[in-house]
């Protein structure tokens, strides 16, 4: 159910307090946030949007945003998503099947909760939690009304933040033709509508850029495109394919039915940095290496796509051809809805690897800034970032003997940090905590991400920025 409109007089009231505290946080604030107060006003309005960035750090609770912050600014200093006007913080629990809480979530049912509104059983992609039924996403509703659609992240476009978006399965791995063993009544033969890589190109969205390309390399099994790999279909639906930055750079349209598909890696994109991995007993003091050598020359970063995933979605809707099934508008009527997710902070969290951790928090911290830069010269965007769950990562003090894994780092500050990993035994992947997590916003309806909302809470705050039923 959707929030009733603010009335005028709380909306006046609501503004003056939060300008208010833009106020106070400007003055502490480091350049580039002297706008804060602005931006509140602004932010606190209701009214359409004409685009949606939404932006996911898988994994990236306070404890994540905080130890970048701390590495790469400095604990005074500011990232790009620390300097958004509406900043509040929702709870991510999924549910068991009878719809009891479940305390900690994985990806696919928190992904499913802001993408269907619906809570859902672990593993589970846009279905619901007892039934198993497929519940329309945030991605469809926009597409049938028009809006031009895209989706970019740094893990196979098959993992479950991005196929929350496009596909319904009952499980999370069935993410291509010869993943199927969890999802029998998913598969084609049993008229299902097959597994996420097949479901994700039939939905015809119109910019997918990632990895995963191990998936789409596989051969579909039934139907029209049998003994076709799932990147074969794709072409036969009109899909560009591009491999690396080169490629990417040279596609200028995804218009008349020309979506593109961008398979950077085999599997999930190699991170940015690299490092020694958290000990038992603890590291030397050390700094990160700002590269890394197993990743390929070519692969774009993940900045760097999602400007070129604006500048089609943009250009698509400015030539008046709307998404898949809808009007679009001559000129653009409708505009774009575009996830973006940082997926590594997940991974490297898991890993108990802080270097590729922060690393891959900073490179999602500079895709904000491209949002939050296309956004001001059109404040009909609405932009939120936010993370689907908190991970394990805590800064402790340097005295502290964790019992688990932890490194000790130099900070670009020049000072020692220590991180703990202990939410599994050494030699076991850490795990996502159940903390509630930060969600920022600015634009048409960000007033909603205000205070302790739920996560389904925030499919309907993009829902009503885009007049979505």
């Amino acid at each position: 159910m959707a929030r009733p409109r603010l009335s005028r007089r709380r909306l006046t009231a609501t503004a003056a307090v939060v300008a208010a505290s833009a106020v106070a946080v400007t003055v502490t604030a480091t350049a580039g946030a002297s706008d804060t107060e602005g931006q509140a006003r602004r932010a606190i309005q209701g009214g359409k949007a004409k685009n949606v960035i939404l932006l996911i750090g898988d994994g990236m609770g306070d404890s994540e945003i905080t130890l970048a912050r701390d590495y790469t600014v400095g604990a005074n200093g500011r990232l790009n998503m620390d300097k958004f006007p509406l900043t509040g913080a929702y709870t991510t629990y999924s549910v068991h099947k009878d719809g009891s809480p479940d305390y900690v979530t994985d990806s696919a049912a928190s992904g499913s909760g802001w993408a269907t509104g619906v809570k859902t059983v672990n593993g589970r992609i846009s279905k619901t939690p007892g039934s198993d039924k497929a519940v329309p996403t945030i991605l469809e509703l926009a597409q049938k009304k028009g809006y031009a659609t895209g989706s970019v992240t740094t893990a196979e476009l098959t993992d479950a933040t991005p196929a929350v978006l496009a596909s319904h399965a009952t499980d999370r791995s069935c993410q291509g033709p010869a993943d199927m063993a969890k999802c029998p009544t998913d598969t084609l033969a049993k008229g299902g509508p097959g597994s996420i890589a097949e479901q994700s190109v039939n939905h015809k969205v119109d910019v997918l850029l990632g990895g995963g390309k191990q998936r789409f390399d596989q051969k579909v099994t039934d139907g029209k495109y049998k003994g076709l790999t799932v990147a074969e279909q794709a072409k036969k639906l009109g899909y560009q394919i591009v491999t690396n930055d080169r490629e990417l750079r040279a596609v200028k349209s995804v218009a008349k039915g020309k979506p593109v598909l961008g398979l950077f890696a085999p599997g999930n994109v190699p991170v940015e940095w690299t490092g020694k991995a958290a000990a038992k007993g603890g590291t030397d003091p050390q700094r990160c290496t700002t590269s890394n050598p197993g990743r390929p020359a070519g692969t774009p970063a993940l900045d760097d796509q999602a400007t070129k995933a604006i500048k089609l979605l943009e250009a698509k809707q400015r030539s008046g051809k709307g998404g898949k099934g809808g009007k679009g508008g001559k000129g653009g009527k409708q505009g774009f809805f575009l996830q973006v997710e940082g997926a590594s902070i997940d991974k490297q969290d898991h890993a108990a690897d802080p270097c590729g951790q922060i690393g891959e928090t900073a490179a999602f911290d500079r895709a904000v800034k491209v949002a939050r830069d296309y956004a001001a010269k059109h404040p009909d965007t609405l932009v939120v970032t936010t993370a689907d769950h908190a991970h394990t990562s805590q800064i402790v003090p340097l005295d502290a003997q964790p019992p688990g894994l932890s490194s000790t780092l130099v900070t670009d500050e020049g000072q020692q940090l220590k991180v703990n990993y202990s939410t599994n035994t050494p030699g076991a992947s850490q795990e996502h905590t159940g903390t509630q997590v930060r969600i920022a916003a600015q634009g048409p309806q960000a007033y909603r991400v205000q205070g302790v909302t739920n996560q389904t809470d925030l499919f309907r705050t993009v829902r009503e920025a885009l007049r979505l039923r």
